[in-house]
């Protein structure tokens, strides 16, 4: 049986790991689709700062630090999703030359580290927003700097739920096999 199987299985006769999967779920969506929907922006953002500047000779200030804020957002909240989709960069060199034993505990000692990165960026994330709340972006007045270093703090909370559920619950299936799953 597939490990995608298993998993389902586990999370199909547990309501409590089922309802956590649905909400784990929903939070890798939301992400995929604030990251999509940055970088659509950027997409339109850029090019509308290349024509104020080459065509209409008069370069609009807003374009490029708004394509930045951007950035930071798909970067943050892309790379959370990312992780839990295991399409992150990753070397596997040295564990593929561990016995298997060995090999799964290299795996728990990573979740344990991607845990503590994920706090860090929660705490410091949070310290950081917190610390720049009372300052705003030159070239929009009425915007936090705080607000545009929101996405830290929040991927660290979504990279730490993450590292949860596949602690707890194991990873998300990578064959779509979670797709048919009721929300009811």
């Amino acid at each position: 049986m597939s490990e995608a199987v298993t998993k389902m299985t586990i999370t199909s006769g547990n309501p409590a790991a089922a309802a956590f999967r649905r909400a784990m779920d929903a939070l890798y969506w939301t992400g995929a689709a604030a990251s999509c929907v940055a970088l659509v922006l950027i997409s339109a953002i850029i090019p509308w700062a290349v024509y104020t500047r080459y065509i209409l000779n008069s370069a609009a200030s807003w374009p490029e630090p708004l394509a930045v804020l951007l950035t930071v957002a798909v970067t943050f909240i892309g790379a959370a999703n990312c992780y839990r989709q295991r399409i992150h960069m990753n070397m596997t060199v040295g564990t593929n030359l561990l016995s298997p034993r060995f090999r799964v505990a290299a795996a728990f000692i990573s979740e344990l580290l991607m845990a503590v990165m994920a706090l860090f960026m929660m705490i410091w994330g949070m310290k950081l927003v917190l610390a720049t709340w009372g300052n705003s972006v030159d070239e929009f007045p009425w915007l936090s700097v705080g607000i545009t270093y929101m996405p830290i703090p929040v991927a660290g909370a979504m990279m730490f739920l993450f590292v949860v559920e596949r602690l707890t619950i194991g990873p998300p299936p990578q064959d779509g096999s979670d797709s048919h799953i009721p929300l009811d």
